[in-house]
């Protein structure tokens, strides 16, 4: 029998994109599964009752479920640390790591690394966010070294909204960041439905787009020792970054 290899991706309860994505995303690896594990999160905020959504205690109950499953990796396929700041991510893999034995990834840090790997200085960005939001997202970034040259976002507050934004939408808003040539383009969002558009505004703009459902999927397998090569027509970033 062939070893599984069995990925574990924490999800915010209102969430209705990653999970379908991740799935068309992982269909050609026969033997590589996705399951995923809810917390709840119905906002994006800075306000304290937004911020408050994303606390270890609420998380990490949901890796203690993802856990009995006897998962290879757990990663934490949402952008939250883009606000939060990326230390929080850092903290939470520490914590399920220790918690469970289990690596742990995240769609925010994956980016990062991402960018480093790729000598990426100049980005463009794409979010569904409020304008406090982005504006906190594109300051963390500025303060690792990483400069938005230009960037677009919908103003939305509700998660669940986000996935309702249409393709045509995204494809506009990559465009015009697109405009500004970056090094690279980031749609960060994990309920934003950027990652199957990824390959053809790629060969369009002749930028690399990076999905934060990509980037967390590409982290698991990385982690996983599966050769992410084998993940076909979601972008250069698969092939790229083995």
């Amino acid at each position: 029998m062939t070893k599984r290899t069995l990925l574990g991706m924490l999800t915010p309860s209102s969430n209705t994109t990653l999970e379908p994505v991740t799935a068309a995303m992982l269909a050609g690896l026969s033997e590589v599964s996705a399951h995923f594990g809810r917390f709840r999160v119905t906002e994006i905020g800075l306000t304290d009752r937004a911020l408050d959504q994303f606390n270890d205690k609420e998380i990490l109950a949901a890796v203690d479920l993802l856990a009995d499953a006897r998962l290879d990796v757990i990663a934490w396929n949402g952008t939250s640390a883009g606000w939060l700041g990326f230390d929080a991510d850092e903290r939470l893999c520490r914590l399920i790591t220790e918690r469970t034995g289990i690596a742990a990834c995240t769609s925010v840090l994956a980016l990062n690394e991402i960018f480093e790997r790729k000598g990426v200085r100049h980005f463009g960005l794409v979010t569904p966010y409020r304008d406090d939001v982005q504006e906190r997202i594109v300051r963390n970034y500025a303060s690792s070294g990483f400069e938005c040259v230009a960037e677009r976002h919908l103003k939305l507050q509700d998660n669940f909204s986000f996935s309702e934004v249409s393709a045509s939408q995204i494809h506009t808003m990559v465009r015009e960041v697109a405009a500004s040539k970056p090094d690279a383009i980031a749609i960060l969002c994990t309920n934003l439905a950027g990652a199957p558009l990824a390959a053809e505004l790629e060969s369009e703009l002749g930028i690399p787009i990076y999905d934060s459902i990509s980037t967390a999927v590409w982290k698991s397998l990385q982690l996983a020792r599966v050769d992410t090569a084998r993940v076909k027509g979601w972008g250069r970033l698969f092939a790229d970054l083995t």
